[in-house]
């Protein structure tokens, strides 16, 4: 593995980790949106990751057999981002305009304290790939005045 690839792997997961807290911060803007253009209240999002791993059986066989000079690469990569099917809060409100016959609203099944964890969560995990991103990056540099 290079130390192209090890580079591009960190990139990767700093990518889908992004995308991870975007995801984290719209479901804390909508916590209280009880209306949406798809109708009924906001749903919690959730992000799927899953290993970006291009390896088949084939293409470790070739380059075993030393026939292909591609290099594999890994990392990790979003796969879909799906709604949360938890129930919905019902809050007694009977005052708000979404209130039923009984004064309850549905409110999102968005928990703030998950989301701030999830929120530390994909932080924590993106400063982590930066670290080995930069200890990447330093090890090529000093990799290329050794040669010099």
């Amino acid at each position: 593995m290079s130390f192209l690839s090890s580079m591009n792997i960190s990139a990767s997961a700093m990518t889908a980790q992004r995308l991870r807290l975007d995801v984290a911060s719209e479901n804390i803007a909508n916590i209280d949106t009880t209306r949406t253009e798809a109708g009924g209240p906001y749903r919690r999002k959730m992000v799927v990751l899953e290993a970006r791993n291009e390896n088949s059986f084939k293409k470790a066989l070739m380059n075993a057999a030393g026939k292909s000079l591609q290099q594999s690469t890994g990392g990790a990569r979003v796969s879909q981002i799906v709604d949360d099917t938890s129930p919905l809060k019902s809050v007694y409100n009977p005052e708000h305009p979404d209130a039923d016959e009984d004064g309850y609203v549905q409110m999102p099944n968005v928990d703030l304290i998950k989301e701030t964890v999830d929120s530390m969560s994909a932080t924590r995990s993106y400063e982590a790939n930066i670290t080995a991103f930069n200890a990447i990056k330093m090890m090529a540099s000093k990799a290329l005045e050794i040669g010099k």
